[in-house]
């Protein structure tokens, strides 16, 4: 439905409370957004009822001329058409996967009497095995380098194979068998096919012991060189087992993390299948300003397994708004069960940590290209009014919980990119707790005190995590140690607090300046903002760790880290050792008499 004249309320009157995909339209009949709604009567009121509070949102809705809508069965038939039109229309304000490519696999062939292993991407027609899929080429590359090294099964194509009179460099460095010249029997062949399906479907163990009879067998008819290379055989695949066993048994798992930064969206995708890591891949999807991480979390997860089946569990990270309708939704695709899992333990949540610093890495390579890069300085350079772009730019933020243990980070971009060799902290000592001018104070003192000695060169540009106070502060240093010509800006989250409507404070401007949400020097702005906000936060837990777990014992004469560690263990805390008496701390191993009486005195003089 379009027209010049849309009425939102009167549209909204007649609308089904069915599930179904909703189409937002401008005047010109063009697609702004596709959606998905469990009730689509209840979802698109949502829109023009209340004030959202989202300026991307509420930029959309001034544009809406028209909406259609399509109802659907089921929900997850309103997911899947959600994420087909998003494909194929790209609406301005949806989140779209930009992922043309199919996912490779290992490819057994099954019409020839001797299978070959290979690579394979693209429409699986031809007859045989498909072992996958792999996160990427590299995964496949490494997994068909260990079945050739391990089996000895040959990666040449048939016409190669047919034309063969003698075996090729692979025979060669013991990566194929030979079978074009008839050096192995199709029956041997075949076992080591067999052999390596039980490899690539999990099945370790089996094939383990069926390896281990035969070089048993062999043994007992004195074949000792054959009975040599299944033992071989046997140790790598047993390497293999370790390494599944330490990532997590035989779990088929992917980890899907994406964070929004600096204006750019990336997730990234780890794949785990039997237990194996198989690799990652890296996605920058196209948002609109202002999206926030869990909605694109909840596109990016609709869009990516429309074509691909889940495996039985999904670990997120963040977490997306509608994770059980998504659940319910991938379980119905897969024919199976899906976990959406968020918070979790042990092995999968060293997964996801994985995950995390992957995306960081990924995410900082995707904003460090060169062209991003100059245009993201040169748009600075005018939204400050600056005489040139600033090639160093230097970042100071404090992180403290309710005044405790305060430190200051300080992150250094150079030419737009993170110079992590400079990043330092501050440990700030002395202050009012929660006194954050005092904190930034002491901490640019401390840096700037090196400026004026020569260790450290003059940014280009200063950037105080805060706004009107803190900026104040930091400029009263500047002058106070005479350092003069640094452009210093305040950067303060808006009222909401949400990215892409902060405040820029600068000296002798009365009102911040507030820049667009697409603006690139906005959007770098934002990323140094962020990485300084991150270290501070690193940097403030790692200390406040430290002092509540060993200071109480760090202060007492002659006990080392070694006794320190065994009170510890003993009592279970440092709280506990002060609590304990003479007695009790003197059965502790390597605690004297004297030293018990001191470690009591020590604590009893203090209270």
């Amino acid at each position: 439905m379009t027209s010049n004249e849309f009425d939102p309320r009167a549209y909204i009157r007649q609308l089904t409370s069915r599930p179904g995909v909703y189409r937002m339209l401008d005047a010109a009949g063009d697609v702004l957004y596709v959606g998905k709604a469990k009730n689509l009567k209840k979802r698109v009121s949502s829109y023009f009822l209340r004030a959202s509070g989202d300026p991307k949102t509420e930029a959309m809705v001034d544009q809406i001329a028209g909406i259609e809508v399509s109802v659907t069965q089921t929900e997850d038939e309103a997911l899947v058409l959600e994420s087909t039109l998003i494909k194929k229309l790209r609406p301005r304000y949806n989140v779209y996967l930009r992922d043309d490519k199919s996912y490779p696999y290992l490819f057994l062939s099954g019409d020839h009497d001797y299978p070959r292993v290979g690579y394979h991407r693209g429409a699986r027609k031809r007859p045989g095995r498909y072992f996958g899929p792999f996160p990427s080429v590299g995964a496949v590359r490494q997994t068909q380098n260990a079945i050739h090294k391990l089996f000895r099964l040959r990666n040449c194509d048939d016409s190669y194979f047919a034309n063969r009179s003698r075996p090729c460099l692979q025979y060669q460095i013991k990566r194929c068998s030979a079978p074009c010249v008839g050096y192995i029997s199709r029956e041997d062949y075949a076992r080591d096919v067999a052999d390596a399906v039980d490899l690539l479907e999990g099945r370790n163990e089996r094939l383990v012991d069926r390896l281990v009879r035969e070089m048993e067998a062999a043994a007992g008819r004195l074949e000792f060189e054959q009975a040599a290379r299944i033992r071989e055989k046997i140790a790598a695949v047993r390497r293999l087992q370790e390494q599944t066993q330490a990532s997590g048994g035989r779990a088929d798992c992917d980890i899907v993390c994406g964070t929004v930064t600096g204006g750019a969206a990336a997730v990234v995708v780890i794949s785990v299948r039997g237990g194996m890591h198989l690799g990652h891949r890296s996605y920058f999807p196209t948002m609109p300003p202002g999206t926030g991480e869990a909605e694109l979390i909840e596109a990016f997860l609709g869009q990516y397994y429309l074509e691909r089946k889940p495996p039985a569990e999904v670990v997120v990270d963040p977490e997306p708004a509608e994770r059980e309708w998504l659940a319910e939704s991938l379980a119905r695709r897969a024919g199976r069960r899906v976990a959406l899992k968020h918070r979790v333990r042990g092995y999968r949540a060293q997964w996801l940590e994985n995950a995390r610093a992957t995306l960081r890495q990924s995410l900082d390579s995707h904003l460090a290209s060169r062209a991003g890069v100059e245009s993201r300085l040169s748009d600075l350079q005018k939204a400050l009014d600056l005489p040139a772009p600033p090639m160093r730019m230097e970042c100071f933020d404090i992180s403290h919980t309710r005044g405790e243990r305060p430190v200051a980070s300080c992150v250094v971009f150079q030419g737009g990119a993170a110079h992590k060799s400079d990043y330092r902290r501050f440990n700030i000592e002395g202050i009012e707790p929660g006194d954050d001018y005092a904190a930034i104070a002491q901490a640019l003192a401390r840096r700037f005190k090196r400026v004026r000695r020569g260790e450290v060169p003059l940014p280009d540009l200063l950037l105080i995590d805060g706004g009107r106070g803190q900026l104040g502060a930091a400029l009263e240093v500047l002058r106070e140690l005479g350092v003069a010509d640094v452009p210093v800006v305040g950067v303060a989250k808006g009222a909401s607090r949400k990215p892409g409507q902060e405040q820029l404070f600068l000296p002798g401007r009365r009102s911040p300046l507030i820049l667009p949400p697409d603006s690139g020097a906005l959007h770098l702005i934002q990323q140094i903002r962020d990485e300084a906000h991150r270290f501070a936060i690193g940097g403030h837990r790692g200390r406040r760790a430290k002092a509540r777990s060993g200071s109480l014992l760090d202060e007492i004469d002659g006990l080392g880290p070694v006794r320190r560690k065994r009170l510890l263990r003993a009592f279970g805390g440092a709280r506990q050792v002060a609590r304990a008496g003479v007695r009790d701390l003197a059965r502790v191993e390597g605690i004297s008499a004297e030293m018990a009486q001191r470690i009591y005195d020590h604590f009893h003089e203090r209270a």
